[in-house]
């Protein structure tokens, strides 16, 4: 699995014209899922991602240039996850200017591992959880915090 976490300030998602997931403050998570991931992969993704320290402390712990230092999780400081199915993450751009997404889950076995994910994110803790349609034509707003963002991949965590 493939996983682009952004910290926002709030991020929303359309699909034919309606919102149907948004959240305030907390992370907007892109999800690629890639043939041969597990619902392990899911698991050990989620948890990561809810246990990121990417929020700033609001104690006196700054760094060296007077900025907060990263030490809180979405979880700590009560955010919401907005999570969006995103197949292209599993994009090969090796040869020629067109991506190849052969290396995409199948749309039954990613919505399975989509949806898994989702539960284990609501399982970790978080304030709130909010989603796209899965394999739907959809519209991102997302208030970027920051900017940070972070990639991760199952294969290296």
């Amino acid at each position: 699995m493939k996983a682009v976490i952004q910290r926002v300030t709030n991020a929303s998602v359309k699909s034919n014209g309606e919102v149907v997931g948004e959240i305030g403050a907390g992370l907007a998570v892109l999800l690629g899922v890639a043939v041969g991931d597990t619902a392990a992969d899911a698991e050990k993704l989620a948890s990561k991602i809810a246990r990121l320290r990417i929020f700033g402390d609001e104690s006196d712990n700054n760094n060296d240039n007077g900025k907060k230092k990263l030490a809180t999780s979405v979880v700590d400081v009560g955010g919401g996850v907005l999570i969006i199915s995103n197949f292209t993450l599993c994009g090969n751009c090796q040869r020629g200017n067109r991506p190849d997404f052969t290396a995409a889950a199948g749309a039954d076995e990613a919505r399975g591992l989509y949806l898994h994910f989702i539960d284990e994110i609501i399982k970790s803790g978080v304030k709130s959880c909010a989603s796209g349609r899965f394999g739907t034509d959809m519209q991102l707003s997302i208030a970027c915090d920051g900017p940070v963002t972070i990639f991760m991949d199952t294969n290296n965590l």
